[in-house]
């Protein structure tokens, strides 16, 4: 009696082991499979008898060999589970996702937990890795992070431009101020006005307004470097961060926005409008105590340049 007991019991366990849905793998300290249940069978297309007795990272180039070893290695020496995520590697099999219309995964992401298993001595002789499926909880922590990403975005996004909003560009200069005085490397500050914009608004309206806006912000990104800082400082006023840029540099900056904004070309109803920019600079010297000032100094040079008769430079001394 106790023995058909125990017969039935096995058989439990080996349909257990063989339905589960979690992947379960066995291998020796050489990487051969000895144990392939129904979940790989399912997803890998490949059945029990043409895994046992071969190597692993042969039936599966994408597993790297040396890291696999690295795994095993620990988990025999210390004889305790290991663990690797999907946020550390998507996947240990290149599984396809099997929700190929409801979810965006190409691939099935996964959680792998590796066991040691021992003989009656308490050697490690067999690896056993448990391989689950995660790829809601992945897709959905990818969902979130993507949301707050966005959010983020926004938050500092001037949405007529896309370039920084006043608030986050201030942000920027403060610490491109403090940049400056840990390493004294060069850095210049732009500030630009649209000429007359007022006067383009009553004329031609807001919607043509904001189509001029729109083009001076192009005008800025395709005259500035990656590292360099754009925002929209007010309604018609834009500010430009030029990092480890000397005063002299800044200027053929400016000067190349100045003549790409005066370059651009607009309609109104069959007639072309034309538009120009007043441009103010100034580069931290030891008389500029703070990122205020340094705005502030920019700015004098714009109205600098304004009162000289506008679409031109103006540096304030300081």
């Amino acid at each position: 009696m106790s023995t058909s007991i125990e017969l039935k019991d096995i058989h439990w366990l080996i349909d257990m082991v063989q339905n589960i849905d979690v992947g379960l793998v066995i291998i020796d300290l050489d990487m051969n499979v000895k144990v392939w249940n129904g979940f790989m069978e399912n997803h890998s297309g490949l059945l029990t008898k043409h895994v046992v007795d071969r190597k692993l990272v042969e039936l599966f180039s994408d597993i790297p060999s040396d890291w696999l070893q690295q795994k095993i290695n620990s988990v025999c020496l210390l004889k305790n589970k290991a663990f690797t995520t999907w946020e550390q590697r998507p996947y240990l099999f290149k599984f396809k996702s099997y929700r190929p219309i409801t979810s965006s995964a190409e691939f099935m992401y996964q959680n792998v937990t590796f066991l040691p298993l021992t003989d009656i001595v308490g050697k490690v002789t067999q690896i056993c890795m448990i391989i689950y499926d995660v790829t809601d909880v992945a897709l959905n922590r990818q969902a979130f992070q993507e949301a707050n990403r966005k959010l983020e975005h926004l938050s500092h996004t001037d949405t007529l431009t896309q370039l920084n909003n006043q608030g986050y560009w201030r942000e920027c200069c403060q610490q491109e101020y403090k940049r400056h005085t840990r390493t004294q490397q060069p850095s210049s500050l732009i500030m630009l006005d649209i000429d007359h914009f007022k006067q383009i608004n009553d004329t031609y309206g807001h919607p043509f307004g904001d189509e001029v806006i729109r083009e001076v912000a192009n005008c800025l990104r395709k005259n500035m470097r990656e590292t360099d800082i754009a925002g929209r400082y007010g309604g018609e006023e834009f500010a430009l961060i030029l990092v480890d840029t000397t005063l002299q540099s800044a200027q053929h900056v400016a000067e190349r926005i100045r003549q790409s904004i005066e370059s651009c070309e607009f309609h109104y109803q069959g007639k072309e409008v034309k538009i120009t920019a007043s441009i103010g600079i100034a580069h931290i010297t030891g008389n500029i105590p703070d990122y205020q000032t340094w705005i502030k100094t920019a700015d004098l040079g714009l109205y600098i340049a304004k009162d000289s008769g506008r679409n031109q430079i103006g540096i304030s001394e300081h």
